[in-house]
């Protein structure tokens, strides 16, 4: 249910950037922490469209008290449900970026 909002929200902002334009091909940047995986939004949205949906993962960096600064070991990515720690001291450090889904092109014809 989750990624049905997900990939609605994408496609409702392809529909409104494109204006009647027939799509080629959208890109996607789905962070490691984002609230799901970047190949199972991938597979979603190839089911929705008939154009091509290109989705590439970006790295989570966190930084932590012990000084850690960098990618966190991801423990588990589930469905809505991402479980990290730091690789260092193993606690939760705070996350600097990696936990977003963003639109960043539109091919149109």
């Amino acid at each position: 249910m989750h990624e049905t909002i997900i990939a609605k929200n994408i496609l409702r902002e392809v529909s409104k950037k494109a204006k009647g334009r027939k799509v080629e091909s959208i890109t996607i940047e789905v962070g490691d922490l984002a609230h799901l995986p970047a190949h199972q939004l991938k597979d979603f949205l190839k089911n929705m469209v008939d154009f091509d949906v290109v989705v590439k993962r970006v790295k989570a960096r966190v930084k932590c008290g012990c000084g850690y600064e960098g990618e966190p070991r991801i423990l588990a990515h589930e469905h809505d449900f991402t479980l990290f720690e730091c690789p260092k001291c193993h606690n939760l450090p705070e996350v600097l970026c990696g936990e977003d889904i963003v639109l960043k092109e539109i091919k149109m014809k």
